[in-house]
């Protein structure tokens, strides 16, 4: 297992690098003078002069790359023109908010997701099921604005269970942090559960018809031990794929949900970052979430082996 996970690990430093590249081209590909944006209100030549020599905007590409990869392995990405923080400070921040929405998320999701998944496969052809994949298709199909503000208007202003906006730690008030990321984390895990959901469910049928369940029943095995020992530890290895690839989305979906519910989090500092132009902190931010994205795959992989252990990866030991 050691010389996989080398293997591993050089392919995401390689993924790494390049998206290094795409990040830094991509920036820099942006319409617009990114001195002008700096100036703000000043826009004489001699200060866009002055702003282009402090950044090395003067310098070749190639240089100013280089720079960046050599500031990054150092932990600095830069500081942010809109708020004169450094970048890394700023994620910092705003990173346990996404963090801790993102594992509600999560947990909402795997336990609604496999649940329904097993019900919907086991009683195959019985109103289970189809309710089961009724509210799969209503979780892939409502858009996450439109469920937030039905979310806010129902359980936020007319029962006022929930708190509609805003942000509280778990450490000052621990009721209240679960009060405000409630709805945000329904918000966000729906669409995931009813992956999960859709995924766990055909993995179930086509282990449940196997031989080796069959063998299991066979031998006396009561119904929980055959599905819950056999035919679901084995249908895991798909759910792990789908949650290691979906774990994205939940960034990507955590942009909307932030903007929403008013969390001060990563999605929030990225739609900032895109209005106001700060090119510092937009790079930083992609980059920050591609490491974390190669990080997720790579703990994906390594999970394969320990969910079934008959699974041989290539470039594991034999």
């Amino acid at each position: 297992m050691s010389r996989y996970l080398l293997v591993r690990l050089r392919q995401s430093l390689v993924t790494l690098f390049l998206v290094s590249v795409v990040v830094f081209a991509g920036v820099r590909a942006l319409p617009g003078d990114p001195a002008l944006a700096l100036a703000g209100e000043e826009r004489s030549p001699q200060a866009l002069a002055a702003i282009r020599q402090a950044y090395g905007l003067n310098d070749n590409i190639v240089i100013q790359y280089g720079r960046f990869v050599g500031h990054a392995l150092t932990g600095d990405l830069g500081t942010s023109s809109r708020t004169g923080l450094p970048v890394l400070d700023s994620i910092t921040s705003a990173l346990p908010v996404t963090l801790e929405l993102a594992a509600f998320s999560l947990l909402l999701a795997v336990v609604l997701g496999i649940g329904a998944g097993v019900v919907a496969a086991v009683r195959r052809g019985r109103p289970e099921e189809w309710l089961a994949n009724a509210a799969a298709l209503l979780g892939l199909s409502v858009p996450h604005f439109w469920l937030g503000i039905v979310l806010v208007l129902v359980f936020a202003i007319a029962v006022p269970v929930f708190a509609a906006s805003g942000f509280v730690p778990f450490g000052a008030d621990p009721l209240e942090n679960i009060r405000h990321l409630v709805l945000p984390a329904v918000v966000l895990g729906s669409g995931l559960a009813a992956v999960v959901m859709r995924q766990t469910r055909a993995a179930m049928l086509e282990n449940l018809s196997a031989d080796y369940v069959r063998t299991a029943r066979a031998k006396g095995l009561s119904r929980r031990q055959v599905i819950a020992g056999h035919a679901l530890r084995n249908s895991l290895v798909t759910v792990v794929t789908v949650l290691g690839l979906q774990l994205g989305q939940l960034i990507s979906g955590a942009v909307v949900t932030e903007q929403i519910f008013v969390l001060p989090g990563f999605g929030k500092l990225t739609i900032d970052a895109v209005f106001t132009r700060d090119y510092a902190m937009l790079q930083g931010v992609v980059l920050f979430t591609s490491a974390a994205y190669i990080l997720i795959n790579l703990l994906v992989d390594v999970l394969y082996s320990v969910v079934d252990p008959r699974i041989r990866l290539g470039g594991a030991p034999r």
